[in-house]
């Protein structure tokens, strides 16, 4: 009897010191196994596209002049949403370009546009099929718990392990913590759809693949909005934490100051991010209100 309750006061005492799960190595040893295996597949076969595309998008924004880009944001700021937005962005940007971080404001819109295409690229088709099959969700849903509740900086060191040092470690992570909105929200809008108005469709004679594109996919696209509008912002707050694994922008101006005590500096960074992440959410905003479904939601 004295020996059981010596061994339920221990138990008490220090209920963990029975086990001890050897999870760090585990994980360690599958990252090993992971980086030897596939890190000449990934520098090979991800790296490339990748960085092409990165590439390509900042040609592209370095090669409009800033008195045209700024017009242009006024522009699409005022046709996405209203007038008063288009000011907004037309003086942010403006506002940007003041401060001296322009280019690194190129560099850092240039990442999150490459990391939101193939955000979408491959968000897109796994939330219409996890839409269409409640198993395939069945699966994907845990994976897509753990990653966006994984925290950022935990995908740095896999990251960097796979692809060195430099943008596109920073993109692959950035694209594996911003995905799961667009996958959920496509999947979400796609199964709120009207079931009468899908019956409709049927009755009418169209094929699974005329429903999907011509009668869910439009009546889901607000919510499909919103959820890229999520993307968007976890992928601004990504790119400027993989600052810390050289990704360049806006995000290295902070990092850069915090190292060197300059808080000046950032700020100006700082600063620069809010105006950039306030502008792409009051545009995709606008966009996800002008959607046809929006629309037929308020008639």
């Amino acid at each position: 009897m004295s020996e059981l309750l010596e061994f339920l006061r221990a138990l008490m005492e220090d209920p963990f010191g029975f086990l001890d799960l050897p999870v760090r190595q585990v994980i360690t040893d599958i990252v090993n196994w992971i980086v030897a295996n596939f890190r000449d597949f990934s520098r090979t076969y991800i790296s490339p596209p990748v960085r092409g595309v990165m590439d390509g998008v900042q040609w592209a924004l370095s090669a409009i002049p800033p008195g045209l880009f700024l017009l242009g944001m006024l522009l699409l700021g005022w046709w996405a949403a209203s007038w008063r937005i288009g000011v907004f962005a037309l003086v942010s940007f403006a506002l940007i370009g003041f401060m001296g971080v322009w280019d690194q404001m190129i560099v850092t819109l240039s990442l999150v546009i490459t990391a939101v295409f193939f955000c979408v690229l491959f968000g897109l088709p796994l939330g219409i099929l996890s839409s269409r099959s409640d198993r395939f969700y069945a699966i994907l849903r845990p994976i897509l718990d753990i990653m966006q509740t994984t925290p950022p900086f935990v995908y740095l060191v896999p990251a960097v392990m796979l692809f060195s040092i430099g943008n596109v470690p920073g993109l692959i992570a950035t694209i594996v913590f911003a995905m799961p909105p667009i996958i959920r929200m496509t999947n979400l809008g796609i199964r709120q759809v009207n079931d009468e108005l899908i019956e409709a469709a049927v009755a009418f004679g169209s094929s699974r693949r005329q429903i999907l594109w011509k009668v869910q996919f439009p009546l889901a696209l607000p919510t499909v909005m919103a959820g890229l509008n999520q993307t968007i912002m976890l992928s601004l707050s990504m790119v400027v934490i993989a600052a810390i694994i050289g990704a360049g922008g806006l995000g290295l101006e902070v990092y850069a100051g915090l190292e060197r005590l300059n808080i000046g500096q950032a700020f100006v960074g700082g600063i620069g991010i809010v105006l950039l992440a306030m502008v792409l959410d009051r545009i995709t905003q606008g966009l996800g209100e002008k959607a046809p479904g929006a629309r037929r939601q308020g008639d």
